[in-house]
């Protein structure tokens, strides 16, 4: 049968398991997102608050991604992925019983942002390691717009649109029963799903291999800090990720929601409702991206994707419209989208398969590593200084840090010696 490009990964079965787990893993973090806004302003928290919780869970996702990494260039992906699915419902399961019996605190939040966030450090090098071994080099683009269609329709726009709208009934512990029902299928899944060890798709598997590592772990993590720092595309990509992701995330985790609510007079449904355009913005700029081919000047055009789309998000800080503030987000997340699909591709196409997992981990441990920071410092910056400021600082450094990195990367010069087709 003759598929769109965008969906032609689907007709590998392995795929097909593998995708339909992600969703509803991601659908549960989408819900997770706005139930932890709800129940830390339920219990009376303020954006210090939200900014001290969320950035536990962005400190969870740098302390164990980079042991994640090298946990899924050594351990069997879907081992891996199984033993996340289980941890994610289990937190779940325990914050609805403490909310049932009225237990719940600002700081068992913390720890389940915690556990949650650091799940992630291990999935998402899974994940990406196992899509090479399953699929040939010519669905991978059309395989992580896949991704980047449904991680922002789920855990950007659907679930925090649905989590709002749980969130606003009697029931308080709903959103989060439906948080742990969502782990739970996609741990199923897991269930029935089969990865090679080693070796890209169509390459034969040696025996024995992933069963008997011959290096130590430091090891491992040295030479994918090695490889990295060899390879200038991949150096000042993701030294530009760390800088942007510290500029963006804490405006925009921290301080939006509170923009809705006290500027625009909103609600937590409305700022879910707003996050859901964010996020259908994003599956749109992915789902168009992995419908083409990848393009000639693949590197500088997902820096800029990235950076300039950042301009409008200057716009969030200063403006009283619902609508203006909604459609900012949505280029912002229409570009992010796009190069996210783009980077996903290139990591998985010229990175050797063997170190794909340690060189995705290092890309989530670089950009995540000053998230933290971001998300703690955002609540107390904005007691200091205005919205507009910080937001248009955001939206001007960050294209400007793109330049930087493009020239310094030698960008233009290595596209044009490694293309791909």
């Amino acid at each position: 049968m003759l598929l769109p490009r965008a969906f032609k990964p689907f007709s590998t079965p392995a795929f097909a398991v593998l995708a339909f787990a992600m969703c509803m893993s991601v659908f549960g973090s989408g819900l997770w997102a706005v139930a932890l806004v709800a129940k830390v302003m339920a219990l009376g928290g303020s954006a210090v608050d939200l900014s001290m919780v969320t950035a536990a869970g962005a400190l969870g996702a740098v302390v164990f991604v980079l042991v994640g990494g090298v946990t899924a260039d050594r351990v069997r992906l879907n081992i891996i992925l199984r033993c996340v699915e289980a941890t994610n419902f289990l937190t779940a399961s325990v914050i609805v019983l403490l909310t049932w019996t009225g237990n719940l605190a600002m700081w068992h939040l913390a720890i389940a942002a915690f556990v949650f966030a650091g799940s992630l450090g291990f999935f998402y090098p899974a994940y990406s390691a196992a899509l090479p071994r399953i699929l040939p080099a010519s669905q991978l683009l059309a395989a992580n717009g896949v991704e980047g269609t449904a991680r922002p329709l789920l855990q950007i726009a659907a679930g925090p649109a649905v989590g709002g709208f749980l969130a606003g009934l009697a029931f308080p512990a709903l959103a989060v029963v439906a948080i742990a029902v969502c782990h739970a299928a996609a741990f199923v899944l897991m269930m029935f799903l089969r990865i090679p060890t080693s070796g890209r798709f169509g390459e034969e598997e040696p025996q024995g291999s992933n069963t008997a590592p011959s290096t130590s772990i430091l090891r491992d993590l040295v030479d994918g800090f090695l490889y990295s720092v060899r390879t200038p595309w991949l150096l000042w990509t993701l030294l530009w990720a760390m800088s942007a992701v510290f500029l963006f995330i804490g405006p925009l985790e921290v301080l939006v929601p509170f923009l809705v609510v006290d500027r625009l007079g909103g609600t937590v449904a409305s700022y879910g409702a707003m996050l859901g355009l964010y996020g259908v913005s994003m599956a749109l700029g992915s789902i168009i991206t992995a419908s083409m081919p990848l393009p000639r000047n693949y590197l500088t055009t997902m820096i800029w994707l990235w950076g300039f789309g950042t301009l409008p998000f200057g716009l969030v800080g200063m403006t009283d419209s619902w609508w203006v503030m909604a459609i900012a987000l949505c280029v912002f997340g229409a570009t992010g989208g796009a190069g996210q699909v783009i980077w996903g591709t290139l990591l998985q196409r010229r990175v050797p398969v063997h170190m794909l997992g340690r060189i995705s981990s290092l890309d989530f441990f670089v950009s995540l590593s000053l998230m933290p920071v971001s998300m703690a410092v955002a609540g107390p910056v904005s007691q200091v200084l205005p919205p507009e400021a910080i937001f248009w600082g955001v939206a001007i450094v960050t294209p400007l840090l793109g330049v930087i990195a493009v020239f310094a990367g030698r960008m233009h010069k290595d596209q044009a010696e490694h293309p791909l087709r």
